[in-house]
């Protein structure tokens, strides 16, 4: 059959045209056993609906708009695929757009899906303060939730991990190794001074990521009564070289440090390239742990000790919350923190002349 019609789907069904459009554009009364007679129909016969019609019927698209910061990071590839798993199997397609980490390509790609008429939005903020634009779309009532990190005064659903907790796991397991000059090789985010994070508690979903996973590095460092300092905040722009750069200008320094915590895939990346140039031993000279366990860190030799986030289930869990809020969920905003676990590889180890028994492979951040 070309093409089936909604006619055809009725007919299959056996029901009237009305019964089976109101199954199939999820609205009006409908018996539990003629809308599952009309979705195996219409599954049999290959039936598409016309979206552009059902949207003219109910007020909406079925689909829901994405804003990633960048689909070549395989964090974001598969966040996108536990939102994509999630909204096909409750009917929504996923319209997918990325902002670079740039706010006006973010506020740009969110305009075209607004005029693509989504029903909803999950975003990845490319900044926690510059947000205005996601509070408009809350007040004018469109579904929002926010995903891997939160943005000041958007009230709307977050779904995050504990940044600073597992960041703060991560040195603190290099500080039991011995080691005591930490570099920390971080997206240039703010200009905070290594004194500026002493004291600051913004909430989970109150900063960048990035700013979250330096506040956790100084933590552990001052919670062994190391003193954090400036040199070893190695800043860098959202880019590859970048990160190498500040990377090997670390290694260069005077006082080397003798281990490495990189806070995404990018700053890894980079910070993996200096550490190869140098020509240091991994970890017989320098040891470097990664945010985020992507495919190629267990390739490596030794395999890179990760702080491993539940990449898919972030995804999965901001498209369930959408979905449910362009249900009808009117509860107030929520604030889902899921669990990391920093998973021991053969990238760390104590620092030249200092010798160190075994630890556990597995700590959750929960």
């Amino acid at each position: 059959m070309e093409h089936p019609t909604l006619d055809d789907v009725a007919a299959a069904a056996g029901v009237s045209r009305a019964t089976a459009a109101r199954a199939l554009g999820g609205y009006g009364p409908v018996s539990e056993d003629a809308r599952a007679a009309v979705f195996a129909a219409a599954a049999r016969i290959h039936y598409r609906p016309n979206m552009l019609a059902r949207s003219m019927i109910t007020g909406t698209t079925q689909t829901i708009g994405v804003v990633v910061a960048d689909i070549e990071l395989s964090f974001f590839a598969r966040a996108v695929r536990g939102i994509a798993d999630v909204a096909q199997a409750a009917g929504f397609e996923v319209i997918l757009a990325n902002s670079d980490e740039d706010r006006a390509k973010e506020r740009a790609a969110i305009g075209v899906l607004l005029e693509k008429r989504v029903d909803g939005l999950i975003v990845s903020p490319s900044s926690v303060s510059d947000s205005g634009h996601l509070v408009d779309l809350v007040e004018r009532g469109l579904p929002l939730v926010l995903l891997d990190r939160g943005a000041s005064g958007v009230q709307c659903d977050t779904v995050v991990v504990d940044n600073r907790r597992a960041a703060q796991n991560a040195v603190s397991h290099l500080v039991r190794l011995g080691h005591r000059r930490i570099a920390l090789i971080v997206e240039e985010e703010t200009a905070l001074s290594a004194t500026d994070l002493e004291g600051a508690e913004p909430g989970i979903a109150g900063a960048m990521t990035s700013v979250l996973r330096e506040l956790g590095w100084a933590a552990a460092l001052r919670s062994a009564g190391l003193q954090p300092t400036d040199d070893l905040i190695r800043r860098s722009p959202y880019d590859r070289d970048a990160a190498r750069q500040e990377t090997a200008a670390a290694l260069a320094m005077a006082d080397p440090p003798t281990a490495v915590l990189t806070t995404d895939e990018t700053m890894t990346l980079g910070a993996l390239d200096a550490v190869v140039e140098s020509g240091l031993a991994i970890p017989d000279e320098i040891s470097v742990i990664g945010f985020d366990d992507a495919a190629w860190t267990t390739l490596l030799r030794p395999p890179l000790t990760v702080v491993a986030q539940p990449v898919y289930e972030l995804g999965a869990a901001a498209a369930r919350s959408l979905i449910e809020r362009i249900g009808g969920d009117e509860r107030p905003p929520r604030l889902e923190i899921l669990d990391t676990r920093f998973l021991l590889r053969g990238s760390t180890g104590p620092p030249v002349g200092v010798a160190f028994s075994s630890a556990p492979t597995v700590v959750s951040s929960g």
